[in-house]
């Protein structure tokens, strides 16, 4: 199967995958005749997890499955019928096609908070009706992807491995978290579905179960290695790896380096003081004549733990995460939220702004493009949101701050880039999917080029988000008709 077949996604029965409301606001626009205005809308989200300075955007190939495959079956029409729904408007939806069109952000972009990362534009019937499921489709892989992002970053280029199958959130949370986690920088997984469907390199050793099954430890380890010749990974604190544990795998390995063959020698340390043992395991190995021994460390590790283990000069040169990583256990929900932005009146398009008490909460009103200023060595230097159709600034560039609109932000930078391309087109696809290794590596370069302040594990740097000048004369006017005047 290619890499890209999200084949547990590719169904025709999710029409009904949204929340309620959806459905009544839908019966309501066609009841009042308006279904088919247009509107625009735009996802994004207001702030990042704590101690972190960037987003790595994920998901979008679910969003594209869904509008490709979608359609009400009978059986749906059947249980809305039940639910109260009159004929007439079951005979709309029995055609219904989500008719619209898409901008979005490349997966494996780095992406930053309140810049919109897709913008959705068609009938209110079928722009509306999208939002749970799109929501759905990307806060979750957006969020992993990114924690994935910092446990490789603190793994420092050593090999991190996802082992978040079984704690994950049900199957489809373990499918879709195991590939953002391969975007985000994983370079193999536990997940042997998604090894299959995506192409993602499976990796795993054996369990504590498998050594007390045997009589003793040394039995176990050898009657593995003899299953398993090539590569083999002993598992060794089933007992006790000081004692037992570490110089029984070292004795398995020179017992396989004698009969000929050449072994590299790898454990992996599930429990205990990682550091203490990591440093004991490669000082017996190296002892033994194993130049550069594997030592895997797992047990509900993070970023931090990973962190700290590298500089008390922990010997564990390969990680395997699990818990922490597939459910982001310390920030387990992105607040991506789905606002529409501008209608479609008599003369074109007419801006729309939310106002709130919180003043993170008042939207940036517009269909808006997100270009991207770099400095000269590539590292991304500023957002600016500009009104689609506003002409791009070069050289001088000047923006002013989304929450105090009044003030002004002036820098120097080359030609922006945009970063929304249109995908969807009519409601049709208009891109191939794409390879997931091609996803990966885009995020690789994305993270590299971005600054050291805002990858740091505390107290990043935060990232400007600006508005364009044609943006902030649009949220100013609608700000003072809505009874707010000057700074926020």
């Amino acid at each position: 199967m290619p890499d890209t077949a999200l084949n547990w996604m590719k169904r025709r029965d999710l029409a009904l995958l949204t929340d309620f409301y959806e459905l009544t606001m839908l019966y309501g626009f066609w009841k009042n005749g308006r279904h088919k205005q247009k509107a625009c809308f735009e996802y994004f989200f207001r702030e990042l997890p704590p101690h972190t300075g960037f987003a790595l955007f994920a998901g979008l190939e679910q969003v594209l499955d869904y509008i490709r495959n979608f359609s009400f079956r009978e059986e749906d029409l059947t249980y809305l019928k039940e639910s109260g729904f009159p004929g007439e408007f079951l005979a709309y939806l029995r055609d219904f096609h989500l008719e619209l069109d898409l901008w979005a952000v490349s997966e494996g972009t780095v992406v930053f908070p309140c810049e919109p990362l897709v913008r959705v534009e068609g009938s209110l019937a079928s722009a509306q009706l999208l939002e749970t499921f799109l929501l759905n489709a990307l806060n979750y892989p957006t969020l992993v992807a990114t924690k994935t992002a910092r446990i490789c970053y603190a793994a420092e280029g050593d090999p991190v491995m996802e082992f978040g199958l079984r704690r994950a959130q049900g199957p489809d949370g373990g499918m879709a978290g195991t590939r953002a986690a391969f975007i985000g920088g994983c370079t193999g997984t536990s997940n042997t579905l998604a090894g299959r469907l995506f192409g993602i390199p499976v990796r795993g050793t054996h369990a504590h179960s498998w050594v007390m099954s045997f009589e003793s430890e040394l039995e176990a380890f050898r009657a593995y290695v003899e299953a398993f010749p090539e590569h083999p990974v002993l598992l060794v604190d089933t007992y006790d790896p000081l004692m037992s544990g570490i110089p029984n795998a070292v004795q398995v390995f020179q017992e396989l380096r004698e009969k000929g063959r050449t072994v590299r020698g790898a454990i992996r340390l599930d429990s205990g003081d990682l550091a203490k043992l990591s440093k004991e395991a490669w000082r017996l190995f190296r002892q033994a004549g194993f130049s550069d021994p594997m030592i895997i460390g797992s047990n509900e590790l993070e970023e931090d733990l990973i962190a700290d283990l590298k500089r008390q000069k922990a010997k564990v040169n390969s990680w395997g995460v699990g818990t922490h990583l597939i459910t982001s256990k310390d920030y387990p929900a992105l607040g991506g939220v789905y606002k529409i932005v501008a209608v479609e009146g008599k003369n074109g398009w007419e801006p729309k702004i939310k106002t709130s008490g919180n003043i993170s909460k008042i939207t940036d009103p517009g269909c808006k493009q997100v270009v991207r200023y770099h400095l000269p060595s590539g590292a991304p230097l500023a957002d600016l949101l500009y009104l689609e159709g506003e002409k791009v600034q070069k050289k001088r560039i000047k923006a002013y701050d989304r929450e105090n609109i009044i003030k002004e932000v002036s820098f120097s930078a080359g030609d922006g880039a945009p970063l929304l391309q249109k995908v969807v087109e009519k409601g049709k696809i208009l891109k191939t999917p794409e390879p997931l290794g091609e996803i990966r590596k885009r995020a690789a370069a994305n993270l590299s080029a971005l600054a050291e302040e805002y990858r740091r594990l505390r107290y990043p740097q935060t990232y400007n988000v600006l508005l364009s000048p044609g943006t902030a004369r649009v949220k100013q006017k609608l700000l003072e008709k809505a009874g707010f005047y000057g700074p926020l």
